[in-house]
């Protein structure tokens, strides 16, 4: 392989990490306000679990009577960058959690590790429903946690789970198609497998479409009652802009095909979502609000709706949270 072709490659699979040319992160240590959540009776301590920030401190505080949210993020990703979504939560009354591993990692790993903290969190909430809500590269680690035919032991069968995915490529990353070419392996002399590597780490081989982790979905455990997957329109949208309104980086990651898998969209417990939206915009971040995402929440009723006479003292969040 030339080294033209192999810039080439770094280049496209760059692009496809979905976040390799994002702004700096601002790190989010300041913990949540309260807004309208029960008080809390439980405190633990789950690996990979804790508060939707950077806070080092990630001893969860909960109502172990009321349902939690559990957030998985995507690559380049952190427990601070759902902040502002968890304080959404707060607002209407609503635990959220999050899930932090390491983007660079096996998916098949990292969703045994999901699987091992929802097991530890269930059994400190007998009979409260649990959503898991992943996005992007979340949304596979989320999906694959929750597989019935898996090595990782499930304990709660009497659990009702709710499984969400945003934005999620679950048909397989088109622009690692390169990943699963063996006979490239070869011809390169190691080359791709090593650029692949370089860029998406140890997942590089479970996120083209080819692989087993794409192609050989298993069904769901009986404990998901539900799974609600939002599909994003990403054409046309635009993440960044100038001055005078030009788009300096476009908002458009995964196509809708990259979303839709036909044994997947064949469980029973599935709905599809499609709404028109960036990969970024889907989730907010910074100033963008994620009206879009809240408003199918709502409607699926995974997010309580807000009362009229709160709308005013929402609307003063929204701009807090996701302001400049």
């Amino acid at each position: 392989m030339s080294p033209f072709s192999t810039a080439l490659l770094l280049s496209t699979l760059l692009a496809l990490v979905g976040c390799a040319f994002s702004p700096p992160y601002v790190a989010q240590p300041q913990p949540l306000e309260p807004g309208r959540l029960p008080p809390t009776n439980t405190a633990l301590n789950v690996p990979q679990l804790g508060p939707c920030t950077d806070s080092p401190d990630r001893t969860l505080h909960l109502n172990a009577s009321y349902p939690v949210t559990v957030l998985v993020h995507g690559c380049n990703g952190s427990a601070g960058r759902f902040r502002s979504l968890a304080q959404l939560y707060a607002f209407h009354g609503q635990q959220a959690v999050c899930f932090n591993y390491d983007d660079r990692d096996s998916l098949v790993r990292s969703s045994g590790q999901l699987i091992t903290a929802l097991d530890e969190l269930a059994r400190h909430l007998p009979k409260q429903d649990i959503t898991v809500m992943g996005h992007s590269m979340g949304g596979l680690v989320a999906r694959k946690a929750m597989e019935r035919d898996r090595s990782d032991a499930w304990r709660r069968p009497d659990a009702n789970i709710i499984l969400a995915t945003v934005s999620a490529p679950l048909a397989g990353i088109r622009a690692a198609e390169q990943c699963g070419y063996k006979a490239l392996h070869w011809l390169s002399l190691g080359v791709v497998p090593a650029a692949c590597w370089l860029v998406t780490g140890d997942n590089w081989s479970e996120i083209n479409a080819s692989s087993d982790f794409i192609q050989r979905p298993g069904p769901l455990l009986p404990s998901v009652r539900r799974y609600l997957k939002v599909v994003t329109d990403e054409r046309d949208t635009c993440r960044r802009r100038s001055s005078n309104g030009t788009c300096i980086e476009s908002d458009y990651i995964f196509s809708q095909a990259e979303q839709y898998h036909p044994v997947i969209d064949g469980y029973a417990q599935l709905v599809n979502v499609e709404v028109q939206a960036g990969h970024v915009e889907i989730v907010g971040d910074k100033e963008i609000v994620p009206r879009k995402l809240l408003s199918i929440l709502q409607q699926q009723r995974l997010l309580a709706a807000t009362p009229p006479a709160r709308q005013a003292a929402f609307e003063k969040l929204l701009a807090q949270v996701y302001g400049p």
